[in-house]
């Protein structure tokens, strides 16, 4: 792995969960980058659904994905992460990706809240196989990343040892609130 980045590094992370002809999840599209990574990762006979409730988001997706992609492997959504159980059936995806906080260079009174990121991750754990991964990004500070940042920490440290596997890493020695990421593995 030669990057620092966050992206980067969760990418890594999930991607030995990931097969040709899995379906996989982008419940916070954003501008789209971790649509492509999912979608090059299942290939064309796999599927990415991915989320979002901001119009600008699914269009720098779409765009995104138009120029990177030779297959049409997606749907794209308009429509709160905390629904993605509506899409999809229980124990059928191998990967789902957040990135909490609000669309880079966009609007940040329109970001993602601790209510719905919750209640999204909730209904992401029931549709994961055996041995899928679910990667949140918390990125806090300013606005209310800091309480979404508690609260999903809490909720995660809450998850039954015997089910879930949880691991929560952070760039220790980065100023400013560096984002910290977590992995849940369905056992």
């Amino acid at each position: 792995m030669n990057s620092y980045q966050i992206t980067d590094f969760c990418h890594e992370m999930v991607k030995s969960h990931i097969a040709p002809g899995d379906l996989c999840i982008d419940a916070t599209m954003g501008n789209g980058n971790d649509t492509v990574f999912l979608c090059q990762s299942v290939g064309g006979d796999g599927k990415v659904l991915a989320f979002d409730i901001q119009r600008a988001a699914l269009e720098h997706t779409r765009e995104k994905l138009e120029k990177s992609l030779e297959y049409q492997n997606y749907e794209l959504y308009l429509d709160s992460h905390e629904h993605m159980a509506e899409y999809a059936s229980e124990g059928s995806v191998s990967c789902i990706l957040f990135n909490l906080g609000y669309l880079p260079a966009g609007d940040h009174a329109l970001s993602t809240r601790s209510d719905s990121t919750i209640k999204a991750m909730e209904a992401g754990l029931a549709l994961l196989k055996k041995n899928g991964v679910m990667s949140v990004c918390i990125y806090s500070g300013g606005d209310s990343g800091f309480a979404e940042r508690d609260a999903v920490l809490a909720w995660l440290k809450g998850l039954d040892h015997k089910k879930y596997l949880v691991l929560v890493t952070e760039y220790y020695n980065r100023p400013n609130h560096p984002p910290i990421p977590a992995f849940v593995v369905q056992m």
